[in-house]
């Protein structure tokens, strides 16, 4: 395969696959967002590759070196410091454009902070929506949180160390009893899950945190009652002629409602 798309560990480098492993050691070029990164997971497990950096300063140009050669047949493999390129790494406009060129991709799954920290958090939920970085200006984070205050499921967020403190603080303000977990240094040796409310974690967390930080906003509490609307509307798509999971399904993604509550609830 020209291209393949590689996840790589998000910390402990025994978590990556042999098939990336595999594809790292065969391809003609690894493109890597810091080739001295890269090149300690290499060595970790014996493979020799040629690398070559690929960042978001250099992504427009690597692109349009590395394309032609893709056409030509070459094998060339996309990895980034930790997880999945593409997701709040750089990737996608290498993808998008091997794929308007006619090149085959695929991609290689392994590592994800995003699901490693939703699991770790013991929230249990059917729906959550990924924000990426959150925000730096004050403004924008309160209009996050009046977004997230409209919707019941959760939320998975990355964060910098530095900023960690100032954004707990302000979701406290916006959302002081929000279920909320703060997840450092996933995979490493000093890997932190600390649940409780924003209010509670923004002063547990008060003098900022060090190391790689995900944050899990839990799903907000569902009244009881509260799911009928949405137990109607599966109803009635079910009466349009979807099916019952399928139209659990969509009216979950929609309003946080548990899938299952709503299957059962519809029956």
């Amino acid at each position: 395969m020209p291209l393949a798309v590689c996840a790589t560990p998000i910390g402990n480098l025994e978590d990556v696959t042999l098939r990336v492993l595999r594809e790292l050691e065969e391809a003609d070029l690894v493109l890597c967002e810091d080739t001295r990164h890269t090149r300690r997971l290499l060595e970790r497990h014996g493979v020799v590759a040629r690398l070559v950096s690929y960042h978001e300063h250099n992504e427009a140009q690597r692109t349009a070196a590395v394309l032609p050669r893709l056409e030509a047949g070459e094998r060339v493999a996309l990895v980034s410091d930790a997880g999945l390129p593409g997701i709040s790494d750089p990737g996608v406009r290498l993808v998008a454009a091997a794929r308007e060129a006619g090149v085959p991709v695929t991609v290689l799954p392994g590592p994800s902070a995003v699901e490693t920290a939703l699991v770790a958090s013991g929230f249990g939920t059917d729906s959550f929506q990924f924000l990426g970085y959150l925000p730096r200006g004050s403004g924008e984070r309160r209009e996050l949180w009046d977004e997230i205050a409209r919707r019941p499921w959760a939320f998975v967020a990355f964060e910098s160390p530095q900023r960690v403190a100032s954004s707990l603080a302000s979701l406290a303000e916006a959302l002081p009893d929000r279920p909320l977990a703060v997840c450092r240094e996933l995979t490493k040796r000093y890997e932190e899950v600390v649940r409780g409310t924003a209010s509670e974690l923004a002063e547990r967390f008060s003098e900022g945190a060090k190391g790689e930080i995900t944050i899990v906003v839990g799903p907000a509490e569902v009244e009881a009652g509260d799911d009928v609307p949405a137990v109607d509307a599966v109803a009635e798509l079910v009466g349009m002629g979807l099916s019952r999971r399928s139209a659990a399904d969509v009216v979950s993604r929609l309003t946080g409602v548990s899938r299952n509550r709503l299957y059962r609830g519809s029956l």
